[in-house]
Order: C-alpha cells, then structure tokens, then sequence
C-alpha cells in the first residue's frame, strides 16, 4: 500500500470482529512503533499488548462513560497501551533542552501513528484513545513510576469500513512565507 493511501484510508475504528490476530501481524504492527522517529533516537515508547478479556474489561473501566471507544476496548481482540519513558527525550544531560519540556508527548504521537498506518495497510483497525485515566491504567498494568501511560488504541478487523471525514482544505490552514489571519484566528 502506497503511504500517502494509507494515510488518507485509515480510519477510526470503533467496532471490530472477533477474529484474533495472528502474533506474525501483531510483530508487523510492534515493527512499525519500533522503527518510528523520535528525539535523538531516544525511542522513549514501551508498548503493552493485552488480549486477555478481563484485563481489556478493566482498562474500559478507565474511560468515562459515554466514550464512543468505550465497547472497543472490550471486543477487540488486542489493546494496546502507548507508554513514555519520562525526562528522555527532549533531555540531554537531565536538562530540557526546549521550551516545550518532555518531548515524549511528540514521540509517542509518532509511534502511534505509525502503528495505526502499519494496521490499516494490514487490513487492521484502531482508534487512538487519549480521553481516559491514566493513573487507573497504570496501577491497573502495573507501570513503573518513570513511566506515563499517553494513549491506548484497540486493534482488530474492523466489521465495516467507515466513511471518510470532511477535512479542511490546503488554503484553509498553509501559510506562505508569514502566518496570515484566516477566520476562527
């Protein structure tokens, strides 16, 4: 699949199938978090891959209620779960190096988007969670201290495709040379 394809097939998925996914199609997912970017390689990511049904149970426990991702954590077959290591990238010598602090917000939004492009090509679905509690999370998979649990996504065969959404055009968010006021700005 061609990657400018993927980017503008992938979808969020929200209902799934039941059907398992096979460890040789999970290891290709995992691949693509492996070979991601991130800040002077740091490679800040720890991935938690849960297919037991009461484990999942419990993590949809840690969204609110009414979450459209809710069931999906449940009947999907595999969750997985996007830590950081804290105070690595974006640090050299324990210091920040920018004004932006901890890079690893950054680092595992590249991780999970190359997960979720890497399913999508392989006929798998995802939808990145963000709304949840993370304590409830971590004490839940037992997650070290120095790490922050950043995003979840369920995977699995999606039932239907979904429908792409409206997106804005070019013209409506590049700027040329200096920044232009647009409306809503």
């Amino acid at each position: 699949m061609d990657v400018l394809d993927a980017i503008k097939g992938r979808r969020s998925i929200r209902k799934y199938r039941p059907d398992p996914v096979p460890d040789e199609v999970l290891e290709k997912v995992l691949e693509a978090v492996r070979w991601s970017p991130s800040w002077a390689n740091t490679q800040c990511w720890e991935v938690i891959a849960i297919r037991e049904p009461e484990i999942k149970a419990k993590a949809a426990e840690a969204l609110p209620p009414g979450n459209p991702a809710l069931s999906s954590l449940r009947d999907a077959p595999i969750l997985l779960v996007l830590c950081a290591i804290r105070n690595l990238s974006g640090f050299k010598r324990g210091e920040a190096m920018t004004d932006k602090g901890d890079w690893f917000m950054f680092d595992i939004g590249l991780a999970m988007e190359n997960l979720c492009l890497a399913a999508h090509s392989l006929g798998l679905g995802t939808v990145i969670i963000g709304l949840f509690d993370a304590k409830k999370i971590e004490s839940l998979l037992g997650v070290p201290e120095n790490l922050s649990v950043v995003a979840m996504t369920p995977l699995g065969y999606p039932q239907k495709e979904a429908s792409p959404p409206k997106r804005k055009e070019l013209v409506d968010f590049v700027h040329l040379e200096r920044y232009r006021k647009s409306e809503g700005t």
